[in-house]
């Protein structure tokens, strides 16, 4: 038996279905600013994992190879960024001016780190400068987001101690964290920042 839909029918099954999309579009619309924000800090939080994997691999590297070794990062053009690992070579620790001149040589080849570079990179996101995390009554001078001294090389000894220092991520927007090194142990930890509540937290 055949049954004929009637155009009142076909009317109010179109009014249904525009309904139905407009319902689904609005869900979307009021999901996306919490979807885009955990996408952010998703991203984040693989770049600072990242950054604490190469961190780490310096550290057991100086105590394998038995010599200071140093982390320096450098970011292109177009925000790819690379890390190399240096070995001291005069026994000064590792310095800038020592790689420049080709005493401290590098382990390795330069690696690319895969999740810096697509909208995450070195960085501070705009408007007030956050609470410096050694000082948090004190606002972060915001010019420098490698900051090892002066030298931005995450130095790591033979005993595995380090540079203090930390590392600044951004996603460019709001969401910031910070990796890290303690001296005495050479301890890598991730903080990120609350704007809201204007605190780090682990």
């Amino acid at each position: 038996m055949t049954s004929h839909m009637t155009s009142h029918e076909k009317g109010f099954q179109l009014a249904e279905l525009i309904v139905s999309l407009a319902v689904l579009v609005l869900i979307l619309l009021l999901g996306a600013p919490s979807l885009v924000q955990a996408t952010s800090d998703m991203r984040l939080r693989l770049a600072a994992d990242e950054l604490v994997g190469v961190l780490r691999l310096a550290r057991a590297s100086a105590v394998r190879l038995d010599a200071n070794v140093a982390v320096k990062f450098r970011t292109a053009k177009d925000g790819t960024v690379t890390f190399t690992l240096y070995r001291d070579g005069d026994g000064d620790g590792v310095l800038n001016k020592d790689i420049d001149a080709g005493i401290d040589r590098p382990i390795e080849p330069p690696r690319r780190l895969a999740n810096l570079g697509r909208g995450v990179g070195f960085g501070f996101p705009p408007g007030p400068a956050p609470a410096d995390p050694s000082s948090p009554g004190h606002p972060l001078n915001v010019s420098d987001p490698i900051r090892f001294n002066s030298s931005d090389l995450a130095s790591f000894s033979a005993l595995g101690t380090s540079t203090p220092g930390s590392l600044y991520l951004t996603d460019g927007v709001g969401r910031l964290v910070a990796v890290r090194v303690a001296n005495r142990v050479g301890k890598v930890r991730i903080l990120t920042w609350v704007p809201e509540r204007r605190i780090w937290r682990d």
